[in-house]
C-alpha cells in the first residue's frame, strides 16, 4: 500500500504516504493520493491532514521511475501531479500538512497547496530537516502554478531567489519566511497539524468554511489554465538539458549505494 488512511473523532482524516524508503512520487503514488482526497471530499470529512514519513515528508519525484515513461504517461503523469496540486488547493474543507522531516520539490509542493505547513525540528542541528523547491538543480524549470503558489506564501522577491538557485532552506528559515507555518519537536508534526484541525473545525463551520473559500479562490484560480503547465512541463522533461542532467543525478544516487 502507497498509503495510510486513519479517521479519528471530529471527522478528520489521516492521509499519510507511505511508500518507502522516501515516498517518492510515481504514478501509481499521485494516483492513489489523487482517489484518496477524491474519497474524503465525497464521505463528507471535515479537515485532513496529509502526513509523510519519519525523517522524510517526500523526496519529490521519482526520477528514476519517470525516466523511463515515454512522452505520453510522461504528460499523463504531469497532468495527475498537477491534478492532486489543483485538488488540494480547491480542497472544500482544511487540509493540514504534517512536514516530519525533509520535503524538496514534489513533496514541497504538496505542503504549498494545503492551508498550513507545520514542519519538525530535526533532532540533530547538525542536520537540519530542509524544505524548498530545488527543481533547477535537477533541470527542471517550475511550472508556472507552482511558482505563483510560492510566491503567495512568501513574496516575491523572497521566491525569485528561492527559485531562481533552486534553493533548499532549513525548518528554522522556512518558518522565518513564511514557508511553513509552524515548528514542532521531530515525531509532533502529525499530532499538531490534528489539533490545528480541530481548533477550525470548533469554529462556526459555515461561517469558516465561506470566508476561507474566498481566501483561497485565488490559489484555485492558478489552475485555470493547467493545460499550459502540463505541456510546458511535458516538453521541458524531455530537453536534453533535463535528461542530461536527471541521468546524472540518478547516476550519482547508484554509485552512492553501491
Amino acid at each position: 500500500m502507497t498509503l495510510g488512511i486513519t479517521d479519528h473523532d471530529g471527522g478528520i482524516r489521516v492521509i499519510r504516504l507511505q511508500r518507502p524508503p522516501v515516498n517518492a512520487l510515481d504514478p501509481s503514488l499521485v494516483t492513489a493520493l489523487d482517489q484518496a482526497l477524491r474519497t474524503a471530499f465525497d464521505e463528507g470529512i471535515g479537515a485532513i491532514v496529509l502526513a509523510g514519513g519519519p525523517k522524510v515528508f517526500s523526496a519529490g519525484l521519482d526520477v528514476p521511475t519517470l525516466l523511463g515513461l515515454d512522452r505520453a504517461a510522461m504528460r499523463s503523469f504531469w497532468r495527475d501531479f498537477l491534478g492532486v496540486a489543483e485538488r488540494l488547493a480547491r480542497s472544500p474543507v482544511p487540509v493540514a500538512a504534517a512536514i516530519d522531516g525533509h520535503s524538496p520539490a514534489g513533496g514541497a509542493v504538496l505542503a504549498l497547496f494545503c492551508d498550513t505547513r507545520i514542519m519538525a525540528r530535526s533532532p540533530d542541528p547538525e542536520k537540519p530537516f530542509q524544505i524548498g523547491l530545488n527543481e533547477v538543480q535537477v533541470g527542471l524549470p517550475v511550472p508556472a502554478a507552482i511558482q505563483a503558489a510560492l510566491r503567495r506564501q512568501v513574496g516575491p522577491r523572497v521566491a525569485e531567489r528561492l527559485l531562481v538557485a533552486g534553493a533548499m532552506v532549513d525548518s528554522a528559515t522556512a518558518l522565518s519566511i513564511g514557508f511553513v507555518d509552524a515548528l514542532c519537536e521531530a515525531g509532533r508534526a502529525e499530532a499538531d497539524a490534528l489539533d490545528w484541525c480541530r481548533r477550525h473545525l470548533a469554529l462556526p463551520r459555515r461561517a469558516m468554511l465561506a470566508t476561507r473559500a474566498e481566501a483561497r479562490a485565488d490559489l484555485a484560480a492558478l489552475f485555470d489554465h493547467a493545460q499550459v503547465d502540463i505541456d510546458a512541463a511535458t516538453e521541458a522533461w524531455f530537453s536534453d538539458e533535463t535528461q542530461a542532467t536527471m541521468k546524472a543525478l540518478v547516476a550519482r544516487l547508484q554509485a552512492g549505494r553501491g
